[in-house]
């Protein structure tokens, strides 16, 4: 078995022995939706950084207006750019406004041009009232073609729709309160986080496997 098949494998079976042993909350009428930890975390669609490699696996779950996930969002690109041994995958989980569809389409657009970090980065800067004009400008004035964006938005609409329902899915599976939530190997946080509060948990999720 390659490297990073063995990598992929025991991604899998620590992140599904973490989940597996957190009760659900806030489960829909009719009981959640049945958790596939492949897709969780090995979407081909949903955005990834750090190192593909890495020892421990960050899924973060977020929402553009959800000022706890911006004000994370610096200590964790911080982590993510520090700790070569980090891989995160991106679960944009718009919750709270019709603003915060508009900007994870927006981000996710951007991945057709490989500058869906940049837009992250960017989108969780802004302040104030995220307008679709005002997200668009700040993404152009970033670095990113506003015209390709734009045509990207239009011809990827129904592979963006089925990424953002499949996150949606995987977060009611898991019972996810609300944004951020942080699944950090085999820990799940739903909390905001400082840098140093990443840096434990990382710690922990490497004490852990290494105790296996």
């Amino acid at each position: 078995m390659h490297r990073r098949d063995v990598l992929r494998s025991a991604a899998l079976a620590s992140m599904a022995a973490a989940v597996l042993a957190v009760p659900l909350v806030n489960a829909p009428r009719g009981g959640a939706p049945e958790l596939d930890i492949e897709a969780l975390l090995f979407d081909p669609q949903a955005p990834t950084g750090g190192n593909p490699k890495g020892d421990v696996t960050i899924v973060a779950f977020f929402d553009y207006n959800c000022g706890y996930c911006r004000k994370s969002a610096p200590a964790l690109a911080r982590l993510i750019s520090e700790d070569r041994g980090i891989r995160i995958v991106y679960k944009d989980w718009p919750i709270l406004a019709e603003s915060s569809v508009v900007a994870a389409q927006l981000a996710l657009a951007a991945n057709y041009q490989g500058k869906y970090t940049l837009a992250h980065t960017t989108l969780m800067g802004l302040k104030g009232s995220l307008t679709a004009e005002r997200m668009s400008a700040a993404l152009e004035k970033a670095g990113i073609d506003r015209k390709r964006l734009a045509a990207d938005l239009g011809s990827h609409a129904h592979e963006i729709g089925d990424l953002l329902k499949r996150n949606n899915e995987l977060a009611q599976a898991l019972g996810l309160p609300g944004t951020p939530v942080y699944l950090v190997g085999p820990y799940k946080v739903a909390a905001a986080l400082d840098y140093q509060g990443f840096r434990d948990v990382v710690a922990d999720a490497r004490a852990r496997a290494k105790d296996k």
